[in-house]
């Protein structure tokens, strides 16, 4: 899956892989033909936690030479300057950049977000509700996210943020409520896998009638963010003002005449 776009010269792309797939990168060069300019044109990657990373170098003008080790290459085709990846493996995903040099000056001529597909996490959100049935405003709530992780299929390192939103049914878009930090503290290993972990998240609060809704649990990792399919929370006791016009004519039509009166009343 590939998404383009571009800002001025510099060209964005987004690619999704799997993990084993070979991958080609490719950016655009000039020959010395079609530029007076002869620079040099470098691949860098930049993974989360690690140093930037030169995988090869070539000339604007037409070269022969090849950048080679066990995984990359980098050589010129027709018009390109084509990196290769070949196996790709959960650790590649990344941004990887294609930049154009002479003297000082350097410019991004391409940018390419890597992303190697896993194991997505498996979220589940359910709620611990109070003894009372139905909920009533002033009720204690308890929200449970629970994160399934499997860490051999994760394709990035790092933590992942857990965020909860929640969706009423007069809303356009979800409200974020709460967010918790990248505590390893509420993960534990499962007896079904060594790799596998579950992260149990509660988030506890004394509801209002403005709480009803669907309440998501988002986990962030790995460059996105990943929604749960949400529980919905139906809060009873809302009162529902009506306001009841009449027109009642007074006995004492000549002391007061026509006097609208308004009565209030409110149903539950």
């Amino acid at each position: 899956m590939v998404f383009l776009g571009c800002t001025d010269e510099m060209i964005f792309e987004t690619k999704t892989v799997g993990v084993g797939e070979d991958v080609k990168l490719k950016c655009p060069r000039l020959n010395s033909t079609q530029s007076l300019k002869q620079t040099t044109l470098f691949w860098i990657r930049l993974v989360s936690g690690n140093f930037p990373e030169i995988l090869g170098g070539t000339f604007s003008f037409d070269y022969d030479g090849v950048n080679e080790s066990p995984r990359f290459t980098a050589k010129q085709e027709p018009g390109t300057f084509l990196l290769h990846i070949n196996k790709i493996e959960s650790s590649d995903t990344g941004m990887y950049y294609c930049i154009d040099t002479e003297k000082l000056d350097l410019k991004f001529l391409k940018g390419t977000f890597l992303r190697v597909k896993g194991s997505e996490p498996e979220i589940t959100t359910n709620f611990q509700l109070p003894p009372s049935d139905p909920v009533r405003p002033g009720d204690s709530v308890t929200l449970q996210c629970s994160v399934l992780f499997d860490s051999e299929k994760k394709t990035c390192p790092g933590d992942h943020s857990v965020y909860w939103f929640r969706a009423g049914s007069d809303e356009a878009h979800p409200s974020f409520i709460y967010a918790h930090g990248n505590n390893r503290d509420h993960c534990k290993k499962t007896p079904e896998s060594e790799s596998a972990q579950k992260c149990d998240y509660f988030f506890s609060k004394n509801v209002s009638s403005s709480d009803a809704g669907t309440h998501y649990c988002a986990v962030a990792t790995c460059g996105e963010i990943l929604f749960g399919n949400g529980t919905k929370l139906e809060i009873e006791g809302k009162f529902t003002f009506i306001f009841v016009f009449t027109n009642e004519k007074n006995k004492c039509d000549c002391c007061n005449g026509n006097v609208p009166k308004s009565y209030l009343s409110f149903h539950q």
